[in-house]
């Protein structure tokens, strides 16, 4: 596992749900559970000084920014005395206390000259260099300009209304009818980080919101789950620094939007504030641009091929103290599973990594046992 892989890695931040009160006849009505707050950043990990007040998996998306704006990876900030070793990531080293300043310098560049709002980051000027270069690159000037489409999608002109861009995916992969008798389904297949071997990867599936993709390494398993109201991250402490982090705000949110579109039949409500953007090529296949958020304010950009109507690529957008963190997945091989069209294969690539899931042998409507989705224990 690369470095840069093991800073997504980090401790548990804990969300639990809030039950709603019933009042019965005859009894006294249920008090509702308020979750506890969150810890912070600084109540998990040793030594933050600037990005304080801020959620665990938050901290560790900024760090992933920070790392893909520079190109270093953990180790050339962090002393590291092992491949597993944690202890001495809190103390301080020349680039740490660097870095602190380079985000005091963009915040208070932000609130002077830009009202409070994120317009300058640490990627707006290094661009994956270690230093930000002071002459501009002819090379650059005069090649072709590259395929990197701005985060925010405009409405295009004459564009189709997102919801029959919708109808066509869902009838592309079965119809609504089919799609609402897939329940569940159990799936095996293989997991590939990059630069990695492949390793066993179970995947299991239950309408309407519930996922949980576990893969075999070496080092033990490595879960990804949500169960319709917590997200986590489960891993053995040679890949993490605790066990267990369970998602919160945007995170929490993208994972549930990932889940739902396991069983896509409500995606025209997934998102608002719809619209559909200009064209683009991915592949060299058009593709329709449709971006919304969700409720819960997450970013969510959705690539349709034009051609068959399937969702070959879904982008989403956390924010964060020091810019935005993306996460993308390119969705292939679509093979039917209870006359449901699937994607066999998904790359997720995100600041500090990619890794391919492909499925080879697929069930449906199995009986899942709840306890497979229950959040795992500390």
């Amino acid at each position: 596992m690369n470095c840069r892989s093991v800073t997504i890695a980090a401790a548990a931040a804990i969300v639990l749900s809030l039950t709603s009160v019933a009042a019965v006849r005859g009894q006294a009505p249920s008090v509702a559970v308020q979750p506890p707050a969150p810890p912070m950043a600084e109540d998990v990990f040793k030594n933050i000084q600037v990005l304080k007040g801020i959620p665990v998996d938050q901290f560790l998306g900024a760090m992933g920014i920070i790392a893909a704006a520079t190109a270093r990876g953990c180790s050339e900030c962090h002393r590291q005395d092992g491949p597993a070793d944690w202890t001495r990531y809190a103390d301080d080293t020349p680039m740490k206390q660097v870095t602190r300043q380079m985000l005091l310098m963009t915040q208070e560049i932000n609130r002077i000259h830009f009202g409070g709002r994120q317009v300058i980051t640490c990627y707006s000027c290094h661009r994956g260099m270690h230093r930000p270069k002071v002459t501009p690159s002819l090379v650059a000037l005069h090649a072709a300009p590259p395929d990197e489409p701005d985060d925010i999608v405009d409405p295009a002109p004459g564009a189709p209304p997102a919801d029959q861009i919708f109808n066509m995916y869902l009838a592309a992969i079965g119809g609504a009818v089919r799609i609402a008798a897939l329940t569940s389904y159990t799936g095996r297949g293989t997991y590939q980080a990059y630069d990695e071997d492949a390793v066993p990867l179970e995947v299991y599936a239950r309408a309407p919101n519930q996922r949980l993709l576990v893969w075999h390494t070496s080092f033990g398993d490595y879960a990804m789950g949500y169960n319709g109201r917590e997200g986590w991250i489960a891993a053995s402490q040679a890949e993490r620094p605790v066990p267990v982090e369970f998602l919160m705000g945007q995170e929490l949110d993208g994972r549930r939007l990932e889940a739902e579109l396991t069983f896509p039949t409500r995606i025209t409500q997934a998102l608002t504030a719809v619209r559909v953007g200009l064209r683009v090529s991915i592949n060299d296949r058009d593709v329709q641009v449709v971006q919304g958020t969700t409720v819960g304010g997450t970013l969510v950009t959705l690539y349709f091929d034009m051609e068959t109507g399937l969702l070959t690529r879904l982008m989403r957008y956390t924010d964060s103290p020091v810019g935005r963190i993306v996460t993308q997945y390119d969705y292939e091989d679509y093979r039917p599973v209870g006359g449901v069209r699937i994607p066999f294969k998904w790359t997720r690539t995100w600041l500090d990594g990619r890794s391919v899931f492909q499925l080879t042998d697929v069930q449906p409507n199995l009986t899942i046992p709840p306890a497979r989705f229950a959040r795992p224990a500390q």
